[in-house]
């Protein structure tokens, strides 16, 4: 018999988690409409300016913005947000390659040291990222190497890959074995196997990998502020160092458009795992 209490009790905290969860997205959203270019936190009128001039759809939104001073800002801002895609492409790319790779060559062979690979995977995982991020630091300049986009790939795939095997390490488990043995039965070499019968039931798992990868790539502040070099600042960083001098209207507009772009991934990413192999 259910307990009144307690379910009264469970539904309070849940509305209370959801609230303190959701609140100051629904702030964010709210604000981003908002007219005044000054004080973001005085409503003055509802517009869609600050959308339009990010997408360089309208001219009366630069100039407002000229005149309070946030032009370079935008500028910068958009800057930003393009180097964040252009590294969480290559990042998710090399990451789900890397990472779909490894985790069909430790569900599928037999070797030496195989439980401590699997492990060794997880820990960049389990490492905080500001050691993570130190550490990298530490190793590029040890090497020699300039700080650029490169770098800041190289530090997401060294976290991102792990993600990635995961998720595709977790949708192997679930395979029944005997197909592919069926495969190699009917004469088809290792490739062939992997190409036309493995990897078409992987793929849910490889895509919906390849969907969190490319979010927390998008996401990561604390590992690419340590490893990015200059004229090579991510949406998020940017947003770091402006937001201490005051929220801009600018960044809730396309903060907005993140929220919305990441609910539609974690949209595909759910269906995507819930959705039967035939």
């Amino acid at each position: 018999m259910r307990n009144p209490v307690g379910w009264a009790a469970l539904t309070a905290f849940s509305l209370i988690f959801f609230v303190f969860i959701y609140a100051p997205l629904f702030v964010i959203i709210g604000y981003s409409f908002n007219s005044n270019p000054v004080e973001m936190m005085i409503w003055e009128d509802f517009t869609l300016e600050w959308y339009t001039g990010l997408l360089g759809l309208s001219d009366r939104t630069v100039t407002e913005v000229n005149r309070s001073g946030y032009v370079e800002s935008t500028g910068q801002m958009l800057a930003a947000l393009r180097n964040s895609l252009t590294i969480a492409l290559f990042t998710t790319t090399i990451s789900t390659v890397i990472g779909t790779a490894t985790a069909i060559a430790l569900a599928r062979y037999r070797f030496r040291l195989r439980g401590f690979y699997s492990g060794f995977l997880m820990l960049p995982m389990m490492m905080p990222d500001i050691v993570l991020g130190i550490g990298l630091l530490i190793f590029f300049v040890t090497i020699g190497m300039n700080l650029s986009m490169l770098t800041i790939i190289i530090g997401h795939c060294t976290f991102l890959t792990s993600y990635v095997f995961i998720i595709v390490q977790a949708r192997i488990a679930g395979l029944d074995p005997a197909l592919e043995e069926a495969s190699a039965d009917l004469g088809a070499s290792e490739w062939v196997t992997l190409r036309k019968v493995l990897l078409p039931q992987l793929a849910p798992g490889i895509i919906g990998g390849a969907l969190l990868a490319f979010v927390i790539s998008m996401d990561d502040l604390v590992i690419t502020y340590f490893v990015s070099g200059t004229g090579n600042t991510t949406l998020p960083v940017y947003i770091f160092g402006v937001i201490r001098r005051g929220v801009k209207p600018e960044i809730n507009a396309i903060a907005t458009l993140i929220i919305l772009a990441s609910v539609v991934i974690a949209a595909v990413g759910l269906w995507l795992r819930s959705r039967k192999t035939d």
